[in-house]
């Protein structure tokens, strides 16, 4: 990934600031960031030190405490449907709400914490899907980017 050279990138053009501090640190942190005033996203922050490279986490497949998730993404106000299982994390600030992901886990060291880690999968997916992003608004010919990656298989995927 090629990170401040992507103009959608919170790192476009070198940029560094407090909200991006954590992109320049090392491998494997948890940079967290509030956008639209509502919602937290999640990134992996992916390359070397001073070097502002992070993967955005747009889902996940619930494996484990899928109860909990139920409840946070439940929130206080009644659905017209009920919540699925596939999309509890089917998108960054469900996946974010879901897991309780807030600014307070900003920075946090995902190869070593016991609060939240990153775990292999068991088998490589069958089948990835490599398409353009979702949601990053004008930015030039990044928007056709061909930078999203996806399980084909998985029901968790949050946009097709």
């Amino acid at each position: 990934y090629c990170g401040p050279e992507d103009q959608a990138a919170h790192s476009r053009n070198g940029h560094r600031s407090p909200r991006n501090e954590v992109m320049f640190g090392p491998p494997g942190l948890a940079y967290v960031y509030f956008t639209y005033g509502m919602h937290h996203c999640m990134n992996v922050v992916c390359g070397a030190v001073d070097e502002p490279v992070a993967v955005l986490i747009r889902a996940l497949e619930p494996v484990d405490g899928i109860d909990r998730m139920f409840a946070n993404r439940a929130g206080d106000k009644p659905r017209k449907h009920p919540l699925r299982e596939r999309d509890i994390c089917s998108g960054p600030a469900r996946l974010c709400q879901a897991l309780e992901i807030d600014r307070e886990l900003n920075g946090l060291d995902l190869t070593s914490d016991k609060r939240m880690w990153i775990e292999p999968r068991d088998a490589a997916p069958n089948k990835l899907v490599n398409t353009t992003r979702v949601g990053i608004g004008e930015t030039g010919r990044w928007v056709e980017a061909p930078l999203r990656w996806y399980d084909a298989d998985s029901a968790h995927v949050s946009r097709r």
